[in-house]
């Protein structure tokens, strides 16, 4: 997806500024309203940000290096995901590995000593791609693997 030199501009400072709030945005854009920026986001940024656990915006790994940061510049963000997410994350493919379909990756978490639904590992894996943490290659089915190397992540698992 290719950004207008607003839509540029305004990431660099979801880059800079993350974790963020909308009211922070909004007075730095000069919008009327957080619900501008949110229709904002959704429509010109939806790819490059996320929510973290507090409902802060924060810039996906490639947001960042799209505005010309490096992963150095600007470490990823300490995010917080729930136990299911952790050991999908510890199993998943790397970044250079063969990405893993839903059940390939159920069956790697099922080995890890957990039982979940395969709806809520399809539900994990797109809440993190929406963080940055997993990449969707579609082939015939969507499969999936880390988008950063696991070394370079830094997650705390909550307790549920």
């Amino acid at each position: 997806m290719t950004l207008s030199e607003e839509a540029t501009e305004r990431l660099a400072d979801i880059v800079a500024r993350q974790p963020t709030k909308n009211g922070e945005l909004q007075e730095l854009w000069g919008m009327d309203s957080g619900s501008e920026v949110h229709q904002y986001l959704e429509s010109a940024l939806k790819e490059y940000y996320y929510r973290n656990e507090n409902s802060l915006i924060c810039a996906t790994p490639e947001a960042t290096e799209l505005v010309g940061g490096s992963p150095d510049d600007n470490p990823a963000p300490r995010m917080t995901v729930s136990p299911l997410q952790g050991t999908i994350v510890e199993g998943l493919a790397g970044p250079d590995e063969e990405p893993m379909s839903v059940v390939a990756t159920l069956q790697a978490v099922r080995a890890a000593g957990e039982d979940p639904e395969v709806d809520d590992v399809r539900s994990a894996l797109r809440s993190l791609a929406d963080m940055g943490v997993v990449e969707t290659v579609q082939k015939t089915v969507p499969t999936f693997r880390l988008a950063v190397a696991r070394e370079d992540l830094d997650l705390d698992v909550r307790d549920e």
